[in-house]
C-alpha cells in the first residue's frame, strides 16, 4: 500500500500543524481583544493622581458586548473610569484612545462653576456633586466654567487632575463622547506591579 504524502514528509505535517495553531492564536487573540478584555498604557498626566503615566490597565469588554447582543447601547456608570476611542483622532495628530472618568450621563444638565461641578437631573432637580461616591480621587479644584446638557447618545467625560489644563476633556475642547466610542470601564491596573488594584464597576 502506498503511503500517504504526510507519511512521506512528516516535516510538512509539523508545518501545517503550526501554521494552524499560530492562526487559532491570532484570530483567539482577535476575538478576546474586541469581546472579552483590552490591555491598555496610559499615556500623560490627566489623570494623576489616580493613574500616571505608563500605567497598564485591563479594560472589560463584556459589558459593552452583552449590550451588543441585545441590541442596545452600552452607557457607562457616573464615576467610572472608562477607556474610549478619541472621537477627533486624526493619525499622527491625536491620541487614539483615552481614559477619563465619567460625570455626566446623556439627557442630564453638568455645571462646572467655583471648582466643582454639579449634576442636574430628574431624580435630583436640585443637582448632586457626581464626585461624591469616587473616594477623594479626583483632584480639586476643577478650572474652567462649563453649563450645558449632556447630548442624547452621548456623556460628559473629565480627568482626575483638574487644575488647569493637564486634562483635555469636556471641558475644554473634547467634547462630550458618543457612547458607541466607548471601549469600556477599566477593571484592573496590572503595572506597576506594586501598585495593582481593580477599579468600581
Amino acid at each position: 500500500m502506498e503511503a500517504t504524502y504526510f507519511t512521506r514528509h512528516p516535516f510538512a505535517k509539523d508545518i501545517i500543524g503550526i501554521v494552524i495553531f499560530i492562526v487559532c492564536v491570532v484570530i483567539g487573540t482577535i476575538l478576546i481583544n474586541t469581546f472579552v478584555f483590552r490591555s491598555f498604557n496610559v499615556v500623560g498626566p490627566s489623570m494623576e493622581s489616580t493613574l500616571y503615566t505608563g500605567d497598564r490597565l485591563i479594560v472589560d469588554r463584556l459589558p459593552v458586548t452583552w449590550a451588543q447582543l441585545q441590541n442596545k447601547t452600552y452607557t457607562p456608570k457616573r464615576g467610572q473610569i472608562i477607556v474610549f476611542k478619541n472621537p477627533h483622532y486624526s493619525v499622527g495628530t491625536e491620541d487614539e484612545f483615552i481614559v477619563k472618568r465619567v460625570i455626566g450621563l446623556p439627557g442630564e444638565h453638568v455645571v462646572l462653576k467655583d471648582g466643582h461641578y454639579t449634576v442636574y437631573n430628574n431624580q435630583f432637580p436640585n443637582g448632586f456633586n457626581p464626585d461624591d461616591n469616587n473616594h477623594g480621587e479626583p483632584g480639586s479644584p476643577t478650572s474652567g466654567e462649563v453649563d450645558q446638557v449632556v447630548p442624547a447618545g452621548e456623556i460628559f467625560v473629565s480627568g482626575d487632575h483638574r487644575q488647569g489644563n493637564y486634562s483635555y476633556d469636556s471641558r475644554n475642547g473634547l467634547g462630550t463622547i458618543p457612547l458607541y466610542d466607548v471601549i469600556g470601564p477599566a477593571e484592573l491596573r496590572i503595572y506597576p506591579f506594586n501598585k495593582i488594584r481593580t477599579f468600581p464597576t
